[in-house]
């Protein structure tokens, strides 16, 4: 859905955050487009990680996240991922 962000903080923590777009056609057709943050990338992601419309697997689990804004608490769902892998167009049409 966007150019993956590559962030790098001050403590050495690293991240890279995808914006993927997933799509269902049961019960009803949608998309859906979910951000997944990968900790401390392999150098590999980093140098290459892939390109907008790039088909990825991913392995993550769900987390929600809480923070207090200035009108109330706030919350969003993410999924951290433990592994990525980007697939070429072709793989994805064969699955």
């Amino acid at each position: 859905a966007a150019p993956p962000e590559y962030r790098e903080f001050a403590s050495g923590a690293r991240y890279l955050r995808y914006l993927v777009t997933t799509r269902a056609e049961a019960p009803r057709r949608r998309v859906d487009v979910l951000p997944i943050t990968l900790w401390d990338p392999p150098a590999s992601l980093v140098t290459e990680p892939g390109i907008v419309g790039q088909p990825v697997w991913f392995v993550a689990s769900i987390e929600r996240r809480f923070w207090d804004a200035g009108d109330g608490r706030r919350s969003r769902i993410e999924l951290v991922g433990r592994s990525v892998e980007l697939r070429s167009p072709s793989e994805a049409d064969m699955q």
